[in-house]
């Protein structure tokens, strides 16, 4: 951070996402890689699609390279599986079968001046997991 009355000259982000998503398990699995600088995706690989797309005239450009370069095809094309599923399994017990029990409470809250009449009830249900 800037020393105390200092403005900042420009911030920049440059973040890269990497996204899994299952279907049934693993019988369906997608990955989705995702380039993004100041808040504006440039580049994407999907394995639906199957090679990396462009959407600024520099992500066009990475893509054009990343897409004829077959070391980095066969990385990203077999991510799904030394990636996606491989995590899955390793993380399965953790996220497929963790349950944690409801805490419940039951507080008055007692009638205001803006709110006149009866008390009414607050029930909170937090601290449980999945959220169905």
């Amino acid at each position: 951070p800037p020393a105390a009355g200092a403005e900042l000259s420009g911030v920049f982000q440059n973040m890269q996402m990497t996204e899994c998503y299952f279907t049934n398990g693993t019988e369906k699995v997608r990955y989705v890689q995702r380039y993004i600088y100041n808040r504006m995706q440039d580049v994407m690989f999907d394995s639906d699609v199957g090679h990396y797309v462009g959407f600024t005239p520099f992500g066009e450009s990475c893509a054009k390279d990343w897409n004829s370069n077959p070391v980095i095809m066969e990385q990203q094309r077999t991510a799904v599986d030394w990636l996606c599923r491989n995590n899955y399994e390793a993380s399965r017990p953790f996220i497929t079968e963790r349950r944690v029990p409801p805490s419940v409470s039951i507080s008055l809250v007692p009638p205001s001046s803006s709110q006149p009449g009866p008390g009414r009830l607050l029930c909170s249900v937090v601290d449980f997991y999945p959220a169905a």
